[in-house]
């Protein structure tokens, strides 16, 4: 497993939307803005487990992440990799609520289901290449 890349780490830490392409059925992409963060060396969102992004990666797991940082937006974070793990129940949720209080301050509603997409990350950069 590669580790985070200090700077890559940093932007996963603050609140800025990361923006997640994943692969539709048919090829084409789907890009949608999510919370985002670090669970130890991978690349951590929540979703619906019946969700547009959730079925495109339970059939392809490969994602693709741009972030442009809140305080240095023309020093955008890119990081590419694949789900390799889906995280429910209270584990599930002990991660949904810190990225919900990191976003909003407060823990994530309980009105819907949501699954832990965990990411291992393939390629990590840090500014326009």
């Amino acid at each position: 497993m590669t580790a985070l890349d200090p700077g890559v780490r940093r932007v996963l830490d603050g609140a800025s939307i990361a923006h997640l392409a994943t692969v539709l059925p048919d090829g084409a992409p789907h890009n949608v803005p999510l919370f985002v963060g670090a669970h130890g060396d991978r690349v951590v969102f929540f979703t619906g487990p019946h969700s547009r992004k959730a079925r495109n990666l339970r059939r392809d797991p490969r994602v693709a992440l741009s972030i442009a940082p809140a305080d240095n937006p023309f020093e955008p974070v890119v990081i590419r990799g694949r789900v390799v793990e889906w995280i429910d129940g209270d584990a599930g949720w002990e991660i949904i609520d810190r990225l919900a209080e990191k976003y909003t301050g407060r823990p994530y509603g309980r009105e819907q289901e949501r699954v832990v997409a965990v990411i291992e990350p393939e390629h990590q950069m840090i500014g326009v290449g």
